[in-house]
Parts: C-alpha cells; sequence; structure tokens
C-alpha cells in the first residue's frame, strides 16, 4: 500500500549524524530504574524513533516529562518484560515482551515482541539485532514457544531483520495504522522458539 502522508525529513529525525562504533555494545533487560540518566537517554532515543517514524502507537513524540513516566511504568507491569540496548553503557533502543493475560490459557505458550527501535543516530551498528535476540532468548527462558510481533509496512529496515532472523510473515493489515492523517499498512510475524 503507497504512503499517503509525507515521511519526515530523516535529517530532521537524526538519521544523517553518523556515531562512532561503539566499544562494547549489549542487551540486558531492566527490572527497575535505578539511575535517572538510563531514563532519560531511553526517552530521548524513544522520542527520536518516533520522529522519525517509529511505532510504540504515538504518531507525535510526548512530551519528556510523560515518555518518562510511561518508561518507569513499564517495569512495574507484571505481564512486561523491557529489554533495553547499551553502547558504551548509554541505552539506545529497547524492546518489550507482552505476556498473554492469565485468563488466556488457550494462547500462554506465545508472547508478542512490542516497542522494539533504535535511536536513529544510533543505528549500524547492530544494536537492534541484539535487542531481538536477547528478548528472543528471554522469551525461552520464560517457557514461550512463540514469539509473535507486528510493524508498520514503512518500516523496511525492521522487517528485514525480523525476516533475516527467521520470523514468517503471516499477514497484513491493508489499514494498520493512521499516520499523519494518512493510512498505512500492516505486518504480522511469528517465530517459533525451538
Amino acid at each position: 500500500m503507497p504512503l499517503d502522508y509525507a515521511p519526515l525529513p530523516r535529517e530532521e529525525a537524526g538519521v544523517n549524524k553518523a556515531m562512532p562504533a561503539p566499544a562494547s555494545i549489549y542487551a540486558e533487560r531492566i527490572e527497575s530504574f535505578d539511575d535517572d540518566a538510563d531514563v532519560h537517554a531511553l526517552a530521548e532515543a524513544a522520542t527520536a524513533a518516533i520522529l522519525d517514524g517509529g511505532g510504540f502507537g504515538w504518531v507525535k513524540a510526548p512530551k519528556l516529562v510523560t515518555m518518562e513516566q510511561y518508561l518507569r511504568g513499564i517495569p512495574l507491569v507484571p505481564e512486561r518484560e523491557l529489554i533495553v540496548g547499551r553502547m558504551d553503557g548509554i541505552i539506545y533502543g529497547a524492546a518489550q515482551l507482552q505476556k498473554p493475560s492469565r485468563n488466556n490459557e488457550a494462547q500462554a505458550h506465545g508472547v508478542a515482541l512490542m516497542h522494539h527501535f533504535v535511536a536513529p543516530y544510533a543505528r549500524g551498528h547492530g544494536l537492534a539485532r541484539i535487542i531481538l535476540r536477547k528478548a528472543e532468548e528471554r522469551a525461552r527462558t520464560l517457557g514461550y514457544h512463540v514469539l509473535n510481533l507486528d510493524v508498520r509496512e514503512t518500516q523496511l529496515g525492521a522487517i528485514s531483520l525480523y525476516e533475516a532472523e527467521g520470523f514468517t510473515r503471516w499477514g497484513t493489515h491493508p489499514y494498520y495504522a493512521r499516520v499523519r492523517g494518512g493510512l498505512v499498512g500492516g505486518h504480522f510475524y511469528y517465530k517459533h522458539l525451538k
């Protein structure tokens, strides 16, 4: 489905700002925020990803205080797991695992990957793949057999990553999201966790 809105210029979202190769790069699960610097870094990265056309359900970046409140709340939700990606100790991306509700016994074998992103200025170092693999590892550790996700059709880099990592596209919703007044399609994927 062609876009019926104009994407932001890549420079506006910080995509063309080159970042040097990091000395260290890894992903980890966050159970609580002990450091305000982590919340600030994650909020900044998320805001940049939203401005670049990333998901979260937000089309316009919320105020920083709203973003930080949202992020601080994630580890408090029993059905959510927060995985962050760091380069040289600073958070530049994240993903969430959404566990099924306790009353959903029929789908208790699957978990959803949500809100997976890397700040545009930190891309090109493999951080998105590292976050994804850490989320898969966590899902396996928790005993899940299937990892589900959905993504806007405009997120070509994410789609390439998911398909390269063995996710299977099982469907497309032509009117998946409304972005800047236009409708955008979305794709649905799953991966059997062996």
